[in-house]
């Protein structure tokens, strides 16, 4: 049940923290949107050492309007080589980039756990194209109540908090050099009886999306990281 917990909390931080960081329109400024775009990231655990990859593919762009529609496939790989893949959507509308929490946690995630029925409800988490240093940025939240083979009941809940700019940085990763916002959250995650604050920093770049994201506990110590390796649009 340990490691079960573990995963679900993986998911929603990555989905929460850079979910919406890959969807490039005419409407998207930092989250590019155009099929066929994929990006790499490693992951590193709190000593540096690698802990598996991430891969992010845009398998899927439609436009009605002036609002345009993502298919996001993400493919997680940990350092035993378990890959667990998801699809999600994403949308871009107005000045705004957010995802839909529904398709995020699609229940492909959830078949090794045999049958399961999920509710899901929250708002979805918005990114604002325009940026500025000190800009706060609005809050989401996402519900999950799952009923699981064998009578088990679990409820999730997964608020992101505090979300503001902090500051612009220069950065540079082996897929190149960035000037970047970083923006910083906390990931409250409520579960099982159990209650976790993560603060996180990403940092985000005009036309490619998120570079780098760190994750910390509630004391501010890196606890893992991960960075973007190679992308190609």
């Amino acid at each position: 049940m340990k490691s079960m917990k573990n995963q679900f909390l993986l998911i929603a931080t990555l989905l929460l923290g850079v979910g919406v960081s890959l969807a490039q329109s005419n409407c998207s400024e930092y989250y590019p949107m155009v099929d066929g775009a994929s990006f790499q990231y490693t992951n590193f655990n709190k000593k540096g050492k690698e802990d598996g990859k991430l891969l992010y593919k845009v398998i899927d762009v439609v436009a009605t309007g002036d609002q345009v529609s993502a298919t996001m496939q993400m493919d997680i790989s940990d350092d035993k080589g378990n890959v667990h893949s998801t699809t999600y959507g994403i949308r871009c509308e107005g000045d705004v980039v957010q995802v839909d929490f529904k398709s995020m946690m699609n229940q492909q995630m959830f078949q090794q756990m045999g049958e399961t029925e999920m509710e899901i409800s929250g708002t979805d988490l918005q990114w604002p194209n325009k940026l500025s240093v000190g800009q706060q940025l609005p809050d989401g939240n996402m519900n999950i109540k799952m009923q699981m083979a064998g009578a088990l009941n679990m409820n999730m809940n997964v608020e992101t908090l505090n979300r503001r700019v902090e500051k612009r940085e220069q950065l540079t990763t082996p897929a190149g050099s960035f000037d970047c916002y970083v923006i910083y959250s906390e990931t409250r995650t409520k579960m099982m009886l159990g209650n976790q604050v993560m603060p996180s920093r990403t940092w985000l770049a005009q036309g490619v999306g998120m570079i780098k994201q760190e994750s910390y506990n509630k004391a501010g110590k890196l606890v893992s990281s991960s960075l973007l390796t190679q992308y190609s649009m």
